[in-house]
């Protein structure tokens, strides 16, 4: 008896999203791959014999510099893009085929994806400059994104297990837990146990840690980072289990890396109407938009604007906290009202709580819309 066949849609491996059926471009320039793309920015093509992996990367690349070879061929592996595949995908069905073989056919196509690190705006501009001043350097003071450095291939792998995780949380030990989760996957999932913690300011600074954790490994390998992300939210949607740290620690990572996971920002407001997580949801969202406002105004966030009038003083603060990002001048009259309300509150900033006001928040909210 045959066994079952396990088949899954495709997903990408920078964002964990399902992706869409690669097409064959309209003008077909090598005439051999259907490529697509996601929501993350990322692109992707399809070789559905597994053999044409390299004629596949190049496409993708190409694709990717929206058709000018000159940018791509100037790329650098890690430093300007990202790499992942999916293997043993079914081109004909659109789905990954973990058996291998599906009625009688045999499954070796692979998805290969390519996320440029910078826009391709910003790419091309530096790309212009080097060509414009052959004497100056490479570009590397203007790359955002640190990327971590390759583990030696020879090096002797560490095994993650909860006291060493345990320990390397309590030491602060940001580089061992980086160099750890190269070693061993194992070490995020340990490191999200550790949010099981009783003192609040001790489970926010635990969540900035995995946030900064988070952020250096995806610079190497985002779909681990990916997976933690829906251990979280799993978290969050489990009534059964403890949420403790899970919204925190996915505002950190999307605040830390929204190039890459900005795309999971609309999910948290799932979690927007639940009293024990609203308060937290409002936070990471705030978080988010100092970086890249556009994520939160791009969600059905001003549906949530009424909040300002909550009786929870902490709901109010987070608000006025986003809205001054977000340079909301739509509502710059109902702030304005607020700058006189004394009511104390505190705001968790980089894992650490600060004393403040509605008042400060209101003012500090004024004064980003007027600058």
């Amino acid at each position: 008896m045959s066994k079952t066949t396990l088949k899954t849609r495709p997903w990408c491996p920078f964002c964990g999203q399902d992706v869409g059926r690669p097409q064959y471009p309209d003008e077909r320039k090598l005439g051999e791959f259907a490529l697509g793309s996601c929501e993350c920015a990322a692109v992707y093509a399809s070789d559905p014999t597994g053999f044409n992996i390299g004629a596949a990367m190049v496409e993708c690349l190409v694709y990717a510099c929206n058709d000018n070879w000159e940018l791509a061929w100037d790329l650098l592996p890690d430093q300007d893009y990202l790499t992942g595949r999916i293997e043993d995908y079914d081109e004909i069905t659109h789905q990954v085929v973990e058996k291998r073989n599906l009625d009688g056919r045999i499954i070796r196509g692979v998805l290969y994806f390519i996320r440029l690190q910078e826009s391709l705006g910003e790419l091309t501009a530096r790309f212009n400059q080097q060509r414009k001043s052959p004497a100056a350097e490479s570009g590397g003071a203007q790359v955002k994104i640190q990327v971590e450095e390759k583990p030696d291939p020879q090096r002797i792998r560490k095994k993650a297990n909860k006291n060493l995780v345990r320990e390397m949380v309590q030491d602060s030990d940001i580089e061992g837990l980086v160099a750890l989760s190269f070693d061993d996957k194992k070490t995020l999932r340990l490191l999200q146990r550790q949010l099981y913690e009783p003192d609040e300011v001790r489970r926010w600074a635990i969540a900035a840690l995995i946030g900064e954790v988070g952020s250096r490994v995806a610079t190497r390998k985002p779909g681990m980072v990916s997976d933690l992300l829906h251990l979280l939210f799993e978290a969050c949607s489990d009534s059964a289990s403890s949420n403790w740290g899970a919204v925190e620690s996915i505002g950190f990572i999307i605040a830390g890396r929204p190039d890459i996971y900005g795309s999971f920002t609309r999910y948290l407001l799932a979690y927007i109407s639940d009293p024990s997580t609203c308060v937290q949801v409002l936070w990471a969202l705030g978080t988010i938009a100092e970086r890249r406002p556009d994520l939160v105004r791009n969600t059905s966030f001003y549906q949530l604007v009424g909040l300002l009038d909550s009786p929870v003083a902490a709901v109010k603060g987070h608000m006025l906290r986003i809205l001054g990002r977000l340079k909301a001048k739509e509502v710059a009259g109902k702030i304005r009202m607020l700058q006189e309300d004394k009511t104390p509150v505190i705001i968790f900033e980089n894992g650490r709580p600060v004393e403040t006001s509605i008042g400060a928040l209101a003012g500090e909210a004024m004064q980003s819309m007027e600058s």
